[in-house]
């Protein structure tokens, strides 16, 4: 692919220095980072016990190296996890045509903007895919099953990438939420990728929830739109082992092997459609009795 139409990175970081470390060497780690520029937020602190660490954080950003070029964005006043990613990507772009996103708690494969590179150049023109996801669950990929990636309705918030065009059109207030609420069928309907959506949804404009994604996934489901995913794992995400992380002090029922990175070139699927495999195992991950069940192994304290 040509070196001019890469994607530039947005990376969002807080308060924990060791997870950054881990995702900055990885990312550096990329085939394709020399050449890419990267964008970097920090929050500022939320309460003065953040303080010490989100310094550490600042200083740490202050030495990156190993790309085409670092835009420095340290903020002083705390925005907040969901108002952080909106307004950085919107920042970006405002000057980009697309963009690939990676917070501090996700470790990269050395291919993984190989993968998202090719995915947002090939599917710029098609309006019915949303975003492009870096992470998958280990499925069972079908004997006949030829691509590298395939596609599900649900977006993916750990290491993706959205056109500046499809991003711009997202309603964050949500302003149709009540009648949405208020419309069983409607509620079903957003329920057949994730048993956890409308609660999520709910949560997140009830005030309980700090979360961005959600409302992305709303908006994908409105717009009839779909993710693509890679058939292995480029990312990984850490968060579920720091005491710092904000929505991730749970039973990480979300390991996977994480690809080797050695392929550059991928085979994605020219039809924009749902495999009946590929789906199926997606909503049975996120069912109501693996839900619970998970719920019960964070209860029993494991992690």
């Amino acid at each position: 692919m040509p070196l001019t139409a890469l994607a530039p990175i947005v990376l969002f970081a807080y308060k924990r220095p060791h997870e950054l470390q881990r995702t900055l060497q990885a990312l550096q780690a990329n085939h394709l980072a020399p050449y890419s520029q990267l964008y970097v937020f920090v929050d500022g602190p939320s309460q003065p016990t953040d303080v010490a660490k989100v310094e550490q954080v600042r200083q740490l950003v202050a030495g990156i190296e190993g790309f085409a070029g670092v835009v420095r964005v340290i903020r002083e006043a705390n925005l907040g996890c969901a108002a952080s990613v909106i307004a950085g990507v919107s920042e970006v772009l405002a000057r980009h045509d697309s963009v690939i996103v990676v917070e501090d708690d996700i470790v990269t494969a050395p291919n993984f903007l190989d993968f998202m590179n090719q995915a947002l150049i090939q599917y710029a023109a098609q309006k019915n895919v949303y975003s492009i996801g870096g992470y998958t669950f280990p499925f069972r990929k079908p004997t006949d099953y030829k691509a590298d990636g395939y596609f599900f309705g649900r977006h993916c918030a750990w290491g993706w990438g959205i056109w500046a065009d499809r991003w711009q059109t997202i309603d964050w207030a949500v302003q149709d939420f009540h009648a949405f609420m208020n419309d069983a069928a409607q509620r079903r309907a957003f329920s057949q990728s994730g048993d956890d959506l409308v609660r999520m949804l709910r949560r997140t404009m009830e005030g309980e929830l700090d979360a961005w994604d959600i409302r992305l996934c709303f908006h994908l489901f409105r717009q009839g739109a779909t993710t693509l995913y890679p058939t292995v794992s480029k990312v990984e995400n850490i968060g579920f082992y720091s005491a710092d992380g904000t929505n991730t002090n749970v039973f990480n029922r979300y390991k996977t092997p994480l690809d080797a990175g050695r392929q550059r070139l991928f085979t994605l699927p020219e039809q924009i459609q749902e495999n009946a495999l590929f789906a199926r195992q997606f909503r049975q991950r996120y069912s109501l009795p693996v839900r619970a069940w998970n719920r019960l192994k964070t209860y029993a304290g494991l992690r």
